[in-house]
């Protein structure tokens, strides 16, 4: 019983960790300066109708919440971290829509079996720590025949070669806590939904996000704006030559993956993996 009680306690604390996180910097700008048009693609890819009964699940500010709702359907935005809501709700007004914010965890979420006929994420279940608790979430609260979408940062695009470049310079991660860029890979999904899916649609698409002028106007963004990238710099504390050395990787990598012309804004593309799938 004490062994039980560690691991949920430890796993509470973990996910305490994981809000804290998120909420730091500022996400919704980000999203909303660079990662805008991936909701309404994600939105589209699972065929969201008027009719429907969405369920948004690591919602964020509502990226793709927002453009499920403004095609008529019944939306729920759920995030382990709230703090993000007050943006999304902002965009919301502005856009003329109404939908549900819910504070709620992937790995567990407060929704009955085959409530929603649409379950998708874009950008945040991929987060959740245990992958397989968070899948076998997604397909619970999915009704058969409905649908399952996920939009991903893939392993080898940039942003996850922008985690395997922190990592030598973060904390280790915490026991059975798989790679985020895991859910970039459509084999891996696969893995985690079994036979429980069907008629899988699955493609390597690219975000051209032009919004600096050079490699270090990255650097100094993400270490104002990204959660994750904040809670390594924060771990590294007061050492400036570990700082320093975490900088050059981090521009030498986003020079590596795009394209500097002086006056010109610096283009880098960004890979994800847009899957969706009809739950059996």
């Amino acid at each position: 019983m004490t062994e039980q009680t560690d691991e949920v306690q430890a796993d509470r604390a973990l996910k305490q960790k994981h809000r804290a996180m998120w909420a730091s910097g500022d996400y919704p700008a980000l999203a909303d300066e660079m990662l805008l048009d991936l909701g309404a693609i994600l939105v589209e890819a699972c065929g969201v109708r008027s009719r429907h009964k969405v369920l948004d699940v690591a919602a964020g500010s509502g990226n793709a919440a927002i453009p499920a709702a403004m095609m008529g359907a019944k939306v729920v935005a759920a995030d382990l971290t709230p703090e993000l809501f007050e943006a999304g709700r902002r965009e919301a007004a502005n856009r003329g829509v109404g939908l549900e914010w819910k504070e709620a965890d992937v790995e567990a979420l407060p929704f009955a079996d085959g409530e929603f006929d649409v379950v998708m994420s874009c950008l945040g279940a991929m987060f959740a720590p245990h992958h397989q608790r968070a899948a076998d979430e997604i397909v619970r609260v999915c009704k058969p025949g409905g649908s399952i979408g996920l939009l991903s940062w893939t392993p080898e695009g940039f942003i996850g070669q922008m985690f395997a470049t922190m990592k030598p310079f973060a904390p280790p991660p915490p026991p059975g806590a798989q790679p985020a860029p895991q859910w970039g890979s459509e084999d891996h999904v696969r893995s985690l939904m079994g036979d429980r899916i069907t008629d899988v649609t699955a493609r390597k698409q690219t975000l051209a996000v032009r919004s600096f002028h050079q490699p270090m106007d990255f650097v100094r963004y993400f270490k104002s704006h990204y959660g994750p990238t904040i809670s390594v710099y924060k771990f590294l504390g007061a050492d400036a030559d570990r700082a320093k050395e975490l900088d050059q990787a981090l521009a030498g990598l986003a020079e590596s993956y795009g394209d500097a012309h002086g006056d010109i804004p610096f283009q880098m593309e960004w890979e994800y993996l847009l899957l969706t799938a009809r739950k059996a």
